[in-house]
C-alpha cells in the first residue's frame, strides 16, 4: 500500500514540476479552467462536456509527455545534436496537433452558443 501511495506522490511531483517549469502547461491549465467556465455558463450538454473533457485531458497528457521527452533528450544529449532537436520538435508537434484539435472542438461547441447569446441580446 505504501508503494501505491508513493507512486501517487511521484505523479503529483511530476505535475508540480510541469506547472512550475513549463509555460505552455500553465497556459493549457488556464485554458482548461476557461473552457469549464464557458461550459458551465453556456449550459453545454453532457456529450459536449465529454468532448471538452477529452480535449483537456489530451492536451495535458501531450504537454506532460512533451516535457518528459524534452527532459530525457536534455539528459542524454546535453550538447547540441541535430537528431536530439528533431526529437524535441516532433514532441512539440504532437502537442500542437492536440491543441489544434482542441481549438476546433471548442469552436464547434462554443461559437454557436455564443452566437445565440449575441443574437438574443
Amino acid at each position: 500500500m505504501n508503494k501505491l501511495i508513493r507512486s501517487f506522490g511521484f505523479a503529483f511531483k511530476g505535475l508540480g514540476y510541469a506547472f512550475k517549469t513549463q509555460q505552455n502547461f500553465r497556459i493549457h491549465c488556464f485554458a482548461a479552467i476557461l473552457a469549464c467556465a464557458f461550459g458551465y455558463f453556456l449550459h453545454i450538454t453532457t456529450d459536449e462536456w465529454q468532448w471538452v473533457m477529452l480535449c483537456i485531458m489530451l492536451m495535458m497528457v501531450a504537454e506532460l509527455l512533451n516535457t518528459a521527452i524534452e527532459a530525457l533528450v536534455d539528459l542524454v544529449s546535453p550538447d547540441y545534436n541535430e537528431l536530439a532537436g528533431r526529437v524535441k520538435d516532433v514532441g512539440a508537434a504532437a502537442a500542437l496537433v492536440v491543441a489544434i484539435f482542441s481549438l476546433a472542438t471548442g469552436i464547434i461547441i462554443f461559437v454557436p452558443k455564443l452566437l445565440l447569446l449575441v443574437n438574443a441580446a
